[in-house]
């Protein structure tokens, strides 16, 4: 089999989409949707997708807005994952009018040359990434199973084959005390507001002693309604993350034991809930990003094969690389002083710059799916590394 050439024929073929995929997410980015409301996006995607021959199921997992467009039969079974969720009030300050595009034009590329290929190429859209954690949800349910690798590529400001995320859970917490007149009877009163500040202090002297890669934040959602009444009620939303999931056990019980004690201390009464998605570390399968990074080279790309050096957060593909080998890829579209969730990263996403982003990681993912499945031993050794780091 000329592999080559059918890495010639793919990107050719995304070179001959241009215009219809920069239109799908120049639309996308000009209609923004919200996390398990993006109807008019997964419409787009899956219209596009069906008008080119893949089947469609949608409404998968019982999520509305998921689905999984598929074409050609039989094993290996290779996925791109599309993301189209957006952020409120700065859009798709995320980029993922990119991702989602990217994993199209991949997907149709490869079925151009598929002909020559054995095995199934299929596009899982995944909603409410964002805060919410569509992918937990749909891992759960068993959306990722039976692929034998998976892939998507996020914009960013750097290309990397790798990101480097953390398990995470999120927590939600309430204090109630006893309203009084703040200056008439102080002594009668339960400061709710009290309790949680204690337990900033209490989370910020934590801070001191956990591991330089874990992190605790978290923010005040109401902290009562007038100076002069005793608050009676204070809650706010934390976030929790570290490296291993064991370790993420550990933390969770330490920053709870702060909550507790600003209870004892205050006489507030606590109530508690961890968030039902947890967010699982990000295991990516290096033999599938030597591959991802060696078909970015060839477009003239510089790239990483691991960068830990920047920022990092969480991600439910985390959870997705827990079931079945997976990398999830960066690919540069604006300049390294844009941050992304920022409205400067939100213009960025619908520049050419983002469409050549787009287009490139569509070409990477679709000569790497020729590599899988033209070259059964590069599938074969993905799995045992996937299988060791079990």
């Amino acid at each position: 089999m000329d592999i080559e050439r059918l890495k010639s024929a793919v990107t050719d073929e995304i070179d001959t989409r241009r215009t219809p995929l920069r239109e799908l997410a120049l639309r996308i980015h000009d209609n923004p949707e919200l996390g398990f409301g993006e109807t008019l996006a997964a419409a787009w995607l899956t219209e596009y997708l069906e008008q080119n021959g893949f089947s469609i199921e949608r409404g998968i997992c019982e999520l509305p807005t998921a689905f999984r467009a598929s074409y050609g039969e039989g094993k290996p079974t290779i996925a791109l994952l599309a993301e189209y969720d957006a952020l409120p009030g700065v859009g798709h300050a995320c980029g993922h009018n990119i991702i989602c595009t990217s994993a199209v034009g991949a997907a149709l590329a490869v079925r151009s040359v598929a002909r020559e290929l054995t095995g199934r190429i299929v596009v899982i859209g995944t909603p409410a990434e964002e805060l919410l954690g569509g992918k937990v949800i749909m891992a759960r349910r068993g959306a990722f199973t039976d692929l034998d690798a998976v892939m998507m590529v996020h914009p960013s400001v750097v290309n990397n084959a790798t990101t480097y995320a953390l398990a995470c859970q999120n927590l939600d917490i309430e204090f109630f005390g006893q309203a009084a007149h703040a200056a008439a009877y102080p002594e009668r009163g339960i400061n709710a507001l009290e309790a949680m500040l204690l337990s900033f202090a209490g989370i910020n002297s934590l801070r001191q002693h956990i591991k330089s890669t874990a992190r605790i934040h978290g923010i005040i959602t109401d902290g009562g309604k007038a100076p002069n009444i005793v608050p009676d009620y204070s809650s706010g939303k934390f976030m929790v993350r570290a490296e291993q999931d064991g370790y993420l056990d550990e933390l969770q019980e330490k920053v709870l034991n702060c909550f507790q004690g600003a209870a004892a201390a205050t006489g507030a009464r606590l109530e508690y809930k961890w968030d039902d998605v947890r967010y699982a570390p990000m295991r990516n399968n290096m033999i599938l990003a030597e591959l991802f990074a060696g078909n970015m080279k060839r477009l003239g790309r510089q790239v990483q094969l691991v960068d830990r050096s920047g920022a990092f957060g969480s991600t439910d593909m985390g959870n997705v690389s827990q079931v079945a080998p997976a990398i999830h890829a960066t690919i540069a579209i604006a300049p390294r002083q844009v941050l992304l969730h920022s409205p400067e990263f939100a213009a960025a996403a619908a520049t050419e710059e983002a469409i050549d982003g787009l287009c490139d990681a569509a070409k990477t993912m679709a000569m790497t799916v020729i590599d899988l499945l033209a070259r059964p031993e590069k599938l074969v050794a993905m799995k045992e590394e996937f299988e060791r780091a079990k």
